[in-house]
């Protein structure tokens, strides 16, 4: 009687290991993980601005027009870094890192008044990028036009080309 034995050969073992090797390379690749990562912060960047605004415009329209001391003492046309914990001076050392500089290094707003009356839960922070924001410089700029519309940038978008929210 023949001695029969099952199983696998070594040469096929290897086979199967390379196609599941180029098929797990080829989905990493189609996936492409890094743009879906910048996706999500974008999308975050863009609902966080939205919700900023908001918020904002919800106070104004709730003290009968007047935007928040804070906004209503900034200067039209300059920008300014959002804050949340009463920074007042250094909002322009990430300028590297936003789309629109901030103008001065003392342009700081801290909105957390906001949260105080209960407009919005927190003030948001950027996802971190390129640049490192924190409560002290969140990554989102505001600037207040002559018309009374207030304009809330991200400081990074790393796959769309600007994000941004006029109202």
């Amino acid at each position: 009687m023949q001695n029969q034995k099952k199983g696998f050969t070594l040469i096929e073992l290897l086979i199967v290991i390379a196609i599941i090797a180029i098929l797990a390379a080829v989905a990493y690749v189609a996936l492409d993980p890094l743009t879906r990562f910048k996706d999500s912060r974008d999308s975050v960047r863009w609902q966080a601005a939205a919700e900023l605004a908001s918020a904002i415009k919800i106070n104004q329209v709730d003290n009968g027009g007047a935007y928040l001391q804070a906004i209503a003492d900034m200067t039209p046309g300059e920008v300014y870094m959002i804050s949340a914990d009463g920074t007042t001076s250094g909002c322009n050392s990430e300028n590297a890192y936003c789309a629109t500089d901030v103008d001065d290094s003392n342009n700081c707003v801290d909105l957390s008044e906001l949260v105080n009356k209960g407009y919005i839960g927190s003030i948001p922070v950027s996802p971190n990028g390129e640049g490192t924001w924190t409560k002290s410089l969140t990554g989102f700029t505001i600037t207040a036009s002559t018309t009374g519309a207030i304009k809330i940038e991200a400081c990074e978008a790393e796959n769309s080309s600007e994000i941004f929210i006029t109202r």
